[in-house]
């Protein structure tokens, strides 16, 4: 029986006063073959925890462009797999790569991997959670794009693995609210980039359009308040972008 040549697989994990988190994300990363951490100049103990854990560290300004600096991470990556995972998740089960060896049998170039989301003491089972993410790909087959609400665009086939993440955003209301805000600038711009024309009536109806695939198609009502809650906070996100992109467009500032 012939052998397959053995591999070696990186993870690259994104910072920002992540100290609270990052343990659990770091602890189910041991199986790889090195970890790289690229911190947005954390003021907690982020830098330290990920020393314990032995990463790589680079500090590097996000600039709002999430893209650019999980592209960063990867450029730094030795590994010829590479692995994604966001400072406020965990891997639940060690990839195959464990064995030095490519993941799993056959030709694929990147996986996705099945993404469970938590929050305030809660599994989250509908709505815009327990999604698939292509967070696994061969290094050197393009690059991720799009600032925020980024995706790694990646050539070649793709498949998927049993593994999973557990995904445990926003401590509180409050940081949901805060990131929302945060993130619906870079949201309008990228909808501008995308070609896409800005308007009152898309500012009205995309964010209940928006409410009612979370809520009602995609059967958020089935986590109770949780559920209402974040088809509200999205719906609100979905608000904010539009009309911001609308009165850019009028030469108003939000």
């Amino acid at each position: 029986m012939k052998r397959r040549a053995k591999t070696s697989t990186s993870a690259v994990v994104l910072t920002k006063n992540s100290a609270a988190t990052l343990p659990r994300c770091l602890s189910s990363l041991k199986f790889c073959d090195e970890i790289v951490v690229v911190d947005d100049y954390s003021t907690d103990t982020t830098i330290k925890v990920a020393r314990t854990h032995g990463a790589r560290i680079f500090r590097r300004h996000l600039s709002g462009d999430f893209a650019a600096q999980r592209n960063f991470g990867l450029a730094k990556a030795k590994g010829e797999w590479v692995l994604f995972l966001d400072s406020d998740e965990e891997l639940t089960d060690h990839l195959p790569t464990q064995s030095g060896r490519s993941p799993v049998t056959g030709h694929y170039d990147g996986y996705y991997i099945k993404r469970r989301d938590f929050w305030l003491g809660r599994e989250i089972k509908h709505g815009e959670t327990n999604i698939k993410l292509l967070r696994l790909a061969k290094k050197g087959l393009d690059q991720w794009v799009r600032r925020v609400h980024e995706y790694w665009d990646v050539r070649g086939q793709v498949g998927s693995l049993d593994a999973e993440i557990k995904h445990y955003p926003h401590p509180s209301l409050r940081d949901f609210i805060a990131e929302i805000n945060s993130y619906s600038q870079i949201h309008a711009d990228e909808i501008k980039k995308e070609g896409k024309s800005p308007s009152l009536s898309a500012a009205v109806f995309f964010p209940i359009l928006k409410f009612l695939q979370n809520f009602v198609l995609r059967q958020g009502f089935a986590d109770g308040v949780h559920g209402l809650v974040i088809a509200g906070i999205m719906s609100f996100h979905s608000f904010l972008a539009w009309s911001q992109l609308w009165l850019n467009s009028r030469g108003k500032k939000y």
